[in-house]
């Protein structure tokens, strides 16, 4: 049993992405943790074929749901690895991770790694989307789930933090191959995303994260969120989308790539906006 990390891995309904994430692992042999949100498919029976433990926690946003898993999962390793079930460790990362040392890391906290990003079969290469760092691994009881975001998730840890460029995760929700569980999907997150700029507005909410242009990956898009708030309603989403496109190069992705910058870049944003100005004259 691999002493270094545990791994613990959030699921819905994720009889198509956990066998193929839990293969890409299992050979590290490493303690397998999964917070499940009420599965009704063979999510839990294909946990329980990898000797899983596994905990249920209702799920009301993925800040909340990796706080909880933090607190309840006993983890006796140094080291905690946080996974999406959509997520699969590639061989190069597997490789660092199986020669990992924590005695070569005493005065690390966090380790952040590489992401790839697909979208119906098509990687997202250019339009900010490569490459995106993430912090994944982080020493037990230091790391934790940053409660002041209402959607987006992010692991926090004090002290010194380190980039691995080399090796990846690779992300791919396989449901997203249907454009109306998109759709779906982002309807809520941007119900969610809404309440939280609203609170923003009303102070009832701080970044947890010293936002700065040149600290690390997280204290980056801290401060670019702070310049985002900070851009007119109706019209941000119009400048960002022309920015991930041109200056980011996202005219160079394929067809369905620059959908998704579409999508995700632009018509996404209109509708937070649009909620928010709705939230707005409620009030």
């Amino acid at each position: 049993m691999n002493k270094a990390f545990s791994f613990i891995i959030l699921t819905y309904n994720e009889e198509i992405h956990l066998p193929r994430l839990l293969e890409s692992i299992k050979s590290l042999r490493a303690p397998l943790f999964i917070l499940d949100s009420g599965s009704t498919d063979e999510t839990l029976s294909i946990a329980a074929s990898y000797g899983t433990q596994v905990k249920t926690n209702a799920f009301e946003n993925h800040p909340k749901q990796w706080d909880f898993a933090l607190k309840h999962f006993d983890i006796q390793t140094p080291w905690t690895i946080g996974l999406d079930a959509d997520q699969i460790v590639t061989p190069e990362l597997f490789e660092m991770l199986e020669s990992f040392n924590d005695e070569k890391h005493q005065d690390v906290n966090g380790i952040y790694f590489s992401r790839k990003n697909f979208f119906q079969g098509s990687w997202i290469r250019y339009g900010g989307y490569y490459p995106i760092y993430l912090l994944k691994m982080f020493r037990t009881g230091i790391g934790y789930s940053d409660l002041n975001e209402n959607m987006d998730h992010r692991f926090i840890v004090p002290g010194k933090t380190v980039v691995w460029k080399k090796g990846h995760i690779v992300e791919e929700n396989l449901k997203e191959n249907d454009i109306d569980f998109w759709y779906q999907k982002h309807e809520r997150y941007s119900d969610l995303i809404a309440q939280e700029e609203i609170e923003r507005m009303q102070n009832l909410r701080k970044q947890s994260l010293n936002p700065t242009l040149f600290g690390n990956p997280d204290e980056r898009k801290a401060w670019l969120k702070r310049l985002w708030w900070k851009l007119p309603l109706g019209i941000r989403p119009y400048l960002y989308y022309g920015f991930r496109m041109f200056f980011q190069l996202g005219v160079f992705d394929n067809k369905t790539a620059r959908r998704f910058h579409y999508l995700q870049g632009l018509w996404f944003r209109k509708l937070v906006d649009q909620k928010i100005k709705t939230l707005q004259n409620r009030q």
